[in-house]
């Protein structure tokens, strides 16, 4: 049992891309440039980028609503294809390194949940040296896809955190509503995937515009 002393929170969910990981744009021209490979209509950048945060599948019928179901996986073999080729070059939004290090140190409880297959977040954690700094992941292939609760609810009870104790953190609407689904408190972000103005029907506790702002919030408040 971990000390619950001055945290308000002992359970933080992070969302991996958009919020820790730089990637909405590479993800938001791999979709478009997938679709361009098989002659479909090309999604825009703000349809493309509503998608992020969802299982592949999931967020491939989104972007590509007309497609039939049986072209989805020569669809996400093309969007693989593509990422695949420049995940080199994603990074870490700066400070999140710093920031993680920050709630480990207070002893906090550390998780992903995250809408990329279990393959790519393992590839993600290891280049970014992160795999030793989070207490649990959860992959959209591997359980179900937000905004169903599962996800959430499969972290609290492997790690024997209550709702009232956990904290979800990301940048899209479907890691709010996941929150509110799980019933758990939420912080969003505002330099991710998607535009601010649709976070509010959720009740996010804080949107940070930065990973400082995120950072000095969680010292403050979590």
């Amino acid at each position: 049992m971990r000390d619950t002393h001055r945290r308000r929170f002992d359970l933080i969910a992070f969302d991996w891309d958009g919020t820790l990981f730089d990637s909405t744009g590479l993800i938001v021209r791999c979709i478009q440039a997938a679709c361009r490979d098989l002659g479909l209509p090309v999604p825009d950048d703000t349809q493309a980028a509503y998608v992020i945060g969802l299982g592949l599948m999931d967020a491939l019928r989104h972007a590509v609503p007309d497609l039939p179901v049986a072209r989805y996986p020569e669809l996400g073999r093309r969007y693989r294809h593509h990422y695949m080729a420049r995940q080199h070059e994603i990074v870490l939004f700066d400070g999140t390194l710093d920031m993680l290090n920050a709630l480990k140190a207070r002893h906090h409880w550390l998780a992903v949940a995250t809408g990329k297959s279990r393959p790519g977040l393992n590839e993600a954690l290891d280049s970014a040296r992160l795999r030793e700094v989070f207490d649990s992941t959860r992959t959209a292939d591997e359980t179900a896809s937000k905004p169903d609760p599962l996800m959430l609810h499969e972290l609290m009870a492997e790690l024997g955190v209550p709702p009232e104790r956990t904290l979800m953190v990301g940048d899209t609407t479907h890691d709010l509503q996941l929150a509110a689904n799980a019933g758990v408190a939420s912080v969003a972000v505002s330099y991710g995937a998607h535009a601010t103005e649709n976070f509010g029907r959720f009740a996010p506790l804080f949107i940070a515009h930065s990973t400082r702002e995120l950072h000095d919030w969680l010292h403050a408040h979590a």
